[in-house]
């Protein structure tokens, strides 16, 4: 399976418009890539704050719309990152969105844990309240966005339903770049799955993003990263290594799933 990571900025002085024509032609050079992966709100900018309600868009917006147009030309799933959606109601989710090669939504996920320190998207942003996981000819795939990371709570959900290939966008702060290596890390270890983590790059709003999009696999054996700027990371990987790694070590049908009841 061929991946892409597509490792993007969203500079200050560019237009949504501008930024969605611009990575459009970025994308349509990925052939031959079975899936592409776009980091977190990156058509809106993630630091972007007091702009949300204007670029807030629905599944059919801009957005989605062009991510589905490259998906059915190449022949590919696109995994959008993440939008602005715009909800029943008027409120705003962090929404990320698998396209499949007919330019269907094949998955879609809400954020569940919005991120509060020195950023105004718990303020801003309705949490999800749905977690899926997409049968696709690759194996089951899911996605969780940036600080969910830091939640092993929710990846052992995922691998319960069966997550073998788990997308994470994220626009992680160079700041915590070594958290980012971490986590991508262990996530993979511990769930035995593949993680495929396309950050964002460049300066928004003063805050330098981290870049360092990575692809581990489900032995937490790291295959690429990127480095700090706009990148496009390509690599193979090979969705049987999963089932390959859990039966010869059988972690997750060890787990115990209730601890609740155990003596205090």
């Amino acid at each position: 399976m061929d991946i892409a990571l597509v490792q993007l900025s969203s500079p200050d002085d560019e237009s949504q418009t501008q930024r969605i024509e611009r990575s459009e032609k970025l994308l349509r050079e990925q052939e031959g890539a079975d899936l592409i992966v776009l980091p977190e709100l990156w058509s809106a900018g993630y630091f972007h704050f007091g702009q949300y309600p204007e670029l807030s868009e629905t599944l059919n917006g801009p957005t989605v719309r062009m991510c589905a147009s490259v998906a059915k030309n190449l022949g590919t799933y696109v995994h959008v990152g993440s939008i602005v959606e715009r909800v029943a109601g008027g409120a705003l989710r962090n929404t990320s969105v698998l396209v499949d090669p007919r330019g269907n939504i094949a998955h879609q996920y809400s954020k569940l844990h919005v991120f509060g320190y020195k950023s105004l998207e718990a303020d801003l942003l309705t949490r999800g309240d749905s977690l899926q996981v997409a049968d696709t000819p690759y194996g089951k795939m899911a996605g969780t966005t940036c600080y969910d990371l830091r939640f092993p709570g929710l990846w052992s959900e995922l691998s319960v339903r069966g997550a073998e290939i788990v997308v994470v966008p994220a626009a992680w702060p160079a700041a915590r770049r070594e958290h980012w290596r971490l986590l991508t890390s262990a996530r993979a270890v511990e769930h035995q799955v593949y993680v495929l983590a396309c950050n964002a790059a460049g300066r928004q709003e003063g805050v330098e993003l981290g870049g360092t999009s990575r692809i581990v696999d489900p032995g937490g054996r790291l295959l690429a990263e990127a480095g700090d700027g706009e990148e496009v990371l390509r690599t193979t990987i090979d969705p049987d290594l999963v089932h390959t790694t859990r039966r010869e070590f059988p972690v997750i049908a060890d787990r115990l799933t209730d601890y609740s009841a155990l003596t205090r």
